[in-house]
């Protein structure tokens, strides 16, 4: 591994491309698929490993959320730097200035955790500013995420190509997610009623927004164990609502399964 000075150094004196995959371990396929992207467009991959505490509220998982680095380190093998750092090397001190994420990061995931996109910028504009990197690489599951991130990156000139990966789901279809550890046999079964409705709304959108958000809606009424936070249509840029001539969208989902939230997502096509 590698402390902050040594990135620093190592990625300054780096030869082509260099790629970027920000973690908080408890890595899995999903993950892997990032760093196969990576891999196969630049020269030099870098791996960060944090479980970021500003993007936490009181209350929720900080300190159950998986850890395995040990397990994350035998899957990076191939990585070039992987950087794992402490909250004190990380921080330092608690951010005297911070990033504002706007009104997007009040929305959707930003409603039911206030603090969370603000802690999420505040460390992916830290880390970025240590790599500098060409392309850093996100996953499309946490597509809120993405649009900010992206967002912010372009109205801070910050000169790097954020891309976007696939979502990467089991064979019964749940995306993968770390949290989907949490599942008990009986409530993974549960929340593949997420992905079962997400499937509806693609179906349906050829009739456009409206019926796509019936189709979800109502696949979602019908699912037992399944607690919804929210299930709507967006535009998958601004996370703002699509108009009703609009070609394409995002149907996003969140929902409690047990004690565990899970979110995912569908791109649909109108018309």
């Amino acid at each position: 591994m590698t402390t902050k000075q040594e990135l620093v150094e190592r990625v300054r004196s780096a030869e082509g491309s260099i790629g970027l995959v920000m973690t908080m371990g408890a890595l899995h396929e999903g993950h892997r698929r990032l760093v196969d992207a990576a891999r196969a467009e630049c020269e030099t991959v870098v791996v960060s490993i944090y479980v970021n505490p500003l993007q936490f509220a009181p209350g929720e998982d900080f300190d159950a959320y998986p850890r395995d680095l040990e397990k994350d380190l035998a899957m990076l093998e191939d990585v070039d730097i992987v950087f794992a750092p402490s909250d004190e090397e990380m921080y330092g001190r608690a951010p005297l200035v911070t990033i504002n994420p706007g009104e997007v990061a009040t929305r959707y995931e930003g409603r039911t955790r206030p603090t969370h996109f603000a802690g999420v910028l505040q460390v992916v504009a830290k880390v970025l500013n240590l790599v500098r990197p060409d392309r850093a690489y996100f996953g499309r599951k946490d597509a809120q995420q993405l649009a900010l991130v992206t967002t912010m990156v372009a109205d801070l000139d910050m000169g790097v190509e954020i891309v976007g990966v696939p979502i990467v789901r089991d064979t019964d279809g749940l995306a993968l997610s770390s949290r989907n550890a949490y599942l008990s046999p009986e409530e993974r079964t549960a929340a593949l009623a997420l992905v079962r409705a997400l499937t509806s709304a693609r179906e349906a959108a050829a009739g456009g927004p409206e019926a796509a958000q019936k189709a979800l809606t109502e696949s979602l009424e019908a699912a037992d164990g399944v607690d919804v936070d929210y299930a709507t249509i967006v535009d998958a840029g601004t996370f703002l609502g699509v108009s009703s001539n609009a070609r394409s969208g995002l149907a996003i989902v969140a929902a409690r399964v047990g004690a565990t939230r899970l979110i995912d997502n569908m791109e649909v096509s109108f018309g």
